[in-house]
């Protein structure tokens, strides 16, 4: 069994508590930092006035340049990288706490009123930067918005602010109603249900239960004029486009979730997991295909090219295919039969059982980890995950990693397919380099551009679940083409004056008042 398991093998583990936001230093040693921002833009001070209407509307106002920096600090490689070279990415905001809808409501009916640009901040785990405020004005901190609201207990669906994070949330259904979520991001334990929907996360098991708008039944949101509004909430419907799908993943652009239904699953009471070698990357992701299109639906099938197969399982000589399963034992079952059948066609078996134990606790060494690599002051690593269709993604694993390995500095450009479907699979790259501490960021953009233009000449995704932030947006334009206006007319309807995240999904930062019209 896997979803029980994995609260207590390595889900919590870190420099966090249970239910606690990113944590004030990215390192031990980090050293001090001056206040220039490293990537904000004319950041917009908040006058007196709306600062004391702030202060009567909100739990707590913090001013401090030292807050801002802290709350608003993430995980992305583009702001450490800033921080680390003496500019905090962005030192200059308000970060104003609230705890109920109505505050939300009231804090945006000020910016509207100001036109100031307000950032919704929570957890702060994000890898794009995309709860960045660049821009300054109003960071609003809805981690205090964390309380479970109700559970229809026939309909399986749980109704939770969207501050809750992720670990106090799959511990509290999994104790109160036997449920679990199946949501299982890396990110786990310092995320929040409400960043899940923001940036349409993964979780590690999402080939069996989704991903998160696979996940959403309906949830309520406080658009930029602080009105509140109600989407989804049928099972299907036929009542024109899909609205709840144009708030998921719209990053704090479009409105700010406040509260979120969602579908639960019973608690699985059967586990299994195999494995198998293949001696080349694309054999593997032809027995990935194959298991997906013959019917099969493993909560994990998670396929490592020889580099990683090193680091993850010790077999750099083989391209390692885990698959593991949970559920009600004739289904699990069923799906191992049809895995078997598609993976001995070409591959070599493996102790599964074994892997999948030893996965459980190395799988965060892939990725941003330097494990291998001698770490230095101008050693940066990032993830880049994709989507694309079956029919291209062995073209495309072969020239991303090509692409990247060819730009100066890089040390190696690997990748593991991490979640499949039955048109397609999503492709995670790790890029790694190491250049001299000036040339970082030079050689972050450089090795970022080489891979993008990979995805967006296959027409690609050019992100299956971390979002696109401030990472992607130079990209975004070129990747949705003509349709790009049609998201630039979303936002001028629901947005008009720019003040909800700015900057953000390749939209513009410039703010209602930047144009003359103040």
């Amino acid at each position: 069994m896997i979803s029980k398991e994995a609260i207590k093998r390595g889900y919590n583990r870190g420099n966090y508590v249970v239910g606690a936001h990113t944590p004030p230093g990215y390192a031990a040693g980090l050293k001090e930092t001056g206040t220039e921002p490293g990537l904000q833009r004319d950041p917009v001070a908040v006058p007196a006035a709306q600062l004391d209407a702030l202060r009567a509307a909100a739990d707590e106002v913090l001013t401090a340049t030292a807050d801002a920096v802290a709350w608003t600090r993430d995980w992305w490689a583009g702001s450490m990288m800033t921080e680390t070279a003496g500019q905090p990415a962005t030192p200059r905001a308000v970060i104003v706490k609230v705890s109920s809808v109505a505050q939300i409501q009231a804090v945006m009916r000020i910016a509207h009123a100001a036109a100031l640009p307000v950032t919704v901040s929570a957890g702060r785990s994000n890898v794009t930067g995309a709860a960045l405020p660049l821009r300054g004005g109003v960071v609003l901190d809805v981690c205090q918005l964390n309380r479970l609201v109700g559970y229809d207990r026939d309909s399986q669906i749980v109704e939770v602010e969207a501050g809750m994070f992720g670990d106090v949330f799959e511990q509290t259904i999994q104790r109160d109603f036997g449920m679990t979520m199946g949501h299982w991001p890396s990110s786990f334990g310092i995320s929040t249900v409400g960043g899940w929907v923001a940036c349409r996360g993964a979780g590690q098991l999402s080939t069996r239960y989704g991903k998160i708008e696979d996940m959403v039944f309906g949830m309520d949101v406080v658009l930029a004029d602080g009105s509140l509004i109600t989407v989804g909430g049928y099972s299907r419907a036929a009542v024109g486009p899909d609205l709840q799908q144009m708030f998921i993943g719209s990053e704090g652009t479009l409105g700010v979730v406040v509260r979120v239904r969602l579908k639960l699953h019973r608690l699985p009471d059967y586990g299994r997991a195999i494995a198998y070698g293949f001696k080349t990357f694309a054999a593997g992701l032809e027995a990935c295909r194959q298991i997906m299109q013959r019917g099969a639906n493993p909560a994990a099938l998670r396929l490592y090219d020889e580099l990683e197969s090193g680091v993850q399982f010790n077999r750099p000589d083989l391209n390692v295919l885990l698959i593991a399963d949970e559920g009600p034992q004739p289904i699990v079952d069923a799906v191992m039969q049809i895995s078997e059948d598609a993976c001995r066609e070409t591959g070599d078996k493996l102790d599964g059982e074994a892997m999948f134990e030893r996965w459980l606790d190395t799988r965060y060494l892939t990725g941003k980890s330097a494990e291998g690599f001698k770490r230095s002051p101008g050693f940066v690593a990032d993830t880049l995950e994709m989507a694309g269709r079956w029919s291209d993604l062995a073209a495309i694993y072969d020239e991303v990693v090509a692409a990247v390995n060819a730009v100066p500095g890089t040390l190696a450009g690997s990748a593991h397919q991490s979640h499949a479907y039955v048109d397609g699979a999503c492709l995670y790259f790790s890029l790694r380099g190491e250049v001299a501490v000036p040339d970082r960021a030079a050689w972050y953009r450089q090795a970022w551009d080489a891979a993008n233009a990979v995805l967006i000449k296959y027409n690609a995704a050019l992100s299956h679940h971390h979002g696109v932030g401030l990472l992607r947006a130079p990209y975004m334009r070129e990747s949705l083409g003509p349709a790009f206006e049609v998201l630039l007319a979303v936002k001028r309807a629901l947005d008009p004056q720019n003040i909800l995240n700015p900057g953000k999904l390749g939209l513009t930062d410039a703010l209602f008042y930047d144009q003359g019209k103040r």
